[in-house]
């Protein structure tokens, strides 16, 4: 019989979450998968580490670099959907590119980052107003409560504990037709599916280091996604699977099983 968690799903409530997967060299760091909405939560009494996510000052104008060409991918794969110009807020800006090419395009932008350091170093290089803020615990300021055509957050959400209350809060800075775009890994990727059944046989031992500890809070698929935007009253208009490389991202735009995901919800009103 499968090991159950202590604890709730953080999504649907439900009780008697099964084990599905191990972390650490001694399997301490637990993720439980609920059955009925199929999100996969980190047993959080174990702790987390998020520092090890941090990002370098790297010059968001420089179009050869292939972190920098990862954000315009996401800008370009939301131009799929969204007629510009608009107002649009990135969750987690980072080094600002996303919002350097948005602003390009003739968008009204704006970043809220939980880095001061990187806050202040996207306002020196591109004069674009950051907000240094941690986002589950701000409150929206009165000129942004309903005021953005687009929210992006861009491998984020697996680090906050909560899902429904950080989709409210984004739904709170949006207009009634806004869109918002979440990029995350995906948890039932063709290799991550064969990593945990190789893992789980006993045929492949993963390796870590002594100090290592979790860094996400939950993990995604396709289905947990559908249940979270319905759950607080949006719609998923797009999702996609895809790569940095351009083939395999062709391939994996068209059949899901990339490791990392992108999902495309609406206002259900809209």
């Amino acid at each position: 019989m499968s090991e159950l968690a202590d604890f709730p799903c953080r999504l649907c409530g439900e009780s008697g979450l099964s084990l599905y997967y191990t972390l650490g060299c001694d399997g301490r760091f637990k993720y439980y998968k609920c059955s009925n909405c199929t999100l996969v939560n980190y047993d959080l009494a174990t702790g987390l580490d998020q520092t090890q996510y941090e990002v370098s000052h790297i010059d968001p104008r420089d179009d050869s670099l292939t972190f920098n060409r990862d954000r315009d991918q996401s800008f370009h794969a939301l131009m799929r959907d969204v007629s510009p110009p608009g107002r649009l807020l990135d969750i987690g800006s980072g080094n600002g590119r996303l919002l350097h090419v948005a602003r390009l395009a003739g968008w009204q932008v704006k970043g809220l980052e939980l880095s001061a350091s990187m806050a202040a170093f996207v306002r020196q290089e591109l004069d674009i107003a950051v907000e240094v803020a941690d986002f589950l615990e701000t409150t929206p300021a009165l000129e942004d409560a309903g005021s953005f055509d687009v929210v992006v957050l861009r491998h984020v959400l697996e680090h906050l504990p909560d899902p429904l209350i950080t989709l409210e809060k984004i739904s709170v800075l949006m207009k009634p037709d806004g869109y918002f775009l979440i990029e995350m890994p995906n948890i039932e990727a063709m290799t991550k599916r064969w990593s945990r059944f190789v893992v789980g046989a006993g045929l492949h031992k993963r390796h870590f280091d002594a100090d290592f500890r979790a860094g996400h809070c939950n993990e995604y698929s396709k289905r947990s996604m559908r249940y979270l935007a319905e759950k607080t009253g949006f719609k998923v208009v797009r999702w996609e699977t895809y790569s940095r490389k351009p083939l395999p991202n062709w391939f994996y735009n068209r059949v899901p099983i990339g490791n990392k995901a992108r999902a495309l919800l609406r206002r259900s009103g809209a």
